[in-house]
């Protein structure tokens, strides 16, 4: 019996697979466990159509990361780090920070997990930060921190 897989399924496959069964196993487990549903026309026809969907979606989606990247590369953020005697700072910027006033400054929130930052701001000056906005789309933040 051919079956469409609704969810992975260790030994069998992954969502969306059409896999061949035995009829009592499909029968008797995946079918009224909900982990699969019937091979038949109907729903054949509907894993196509949520698979065209969920292909436009994540080509809307990358085309938004690329639109927000260039958009932010333009953009620069300019936040204060504390300093005392000689210039040494106490603390340093760190991605939240650099997150809010990002928002604060130009409208767009931007989580603050997707910014990499590979070293910790610790001096005044000016910085290039990545942004993983999507698996295929890194952008770039231009940062300049000053004295407080």
């Amino acid at each position: 019996m051919k079956i469409i897989l609704l969810q992975d399924e260790k030994k069998l496959g992954k969502k969306g697979d059409i896999v061949d069964v035995s009829d009592g196993h499909a029968r008797n487990y995946i079918i009224p466990k909900g982990i699969g549903a019937p091979a038949t026309a109907g729903n054949i026809n509907d894993l196509k159509l949520q698979k065209a969907n969920a292909a436009k979606i994540a080509e809307e989606k990358l085309a938004q990361a690329k639109e927000l990247a260039e958009k932010i590369s333009k953009l620069t953020v300019v936040t204060t780090i504390k300093t005392g005697e000689g210039g040494r700072a106490f603390g340093s910027v760190a991605s939240k920070e650099i997150a809010e006033e990002f928002k604060k400054q130009h409208g767009i929130e931007i989580d603050k997990k997707k910014i990499v930052l590979e070293d910790s701001i610790k001096a005044p000056g000016s910085y290039k930060v990545n942004v993983k906005l999507h698996p295929e789309v890194t952008g770039v933040i231009n940062i300049e921190v000053k004295e407080a």
